[in-house]
């Protein structure tokens, strides 16, 4: 009954990540054709991804040759989560 939930738990949790590297990558996307600002769907992205990209910048310089690699850095930090997490459910 507990690894049954166990389980459960560890695949909604590496859902969200699949998802969030999703987001992420959709919003990198999008900030190299600058969509309007005022898009409903450009500001959830925005609010969305934000939020962890500040957490990434404030402790990592991500500008490098005027390219912000605050993306990157969280696409390889969920891989390692979503790596680590598996080894540990499954």
């Amino acid at each position: 009954m507990i690894d049954a939930l166990l389980n459960s738990i560890f695949t909604v949790v590496l859902t969200i990540i699949f998802l969030y590297k999703w987001i992420i990558i959709i919003s990198a996307i999008l900030s190299w054709i600058r969509p309007d600002p005022y898009n409903p769907i450009v500001q959830m992205l925005y609010r969305l991804t934000e939020p962890a990209y500040a957490f990434v910048r404030r402790y990592i310089p991500t500008v490098v040759g005027g390219m912000d690699l605050a993306p990157l850095i969280l696409i390889f930090a969920l891989i390692f989560l979503e790596t680590f997490l598996k080894s540990l459910a499954f």
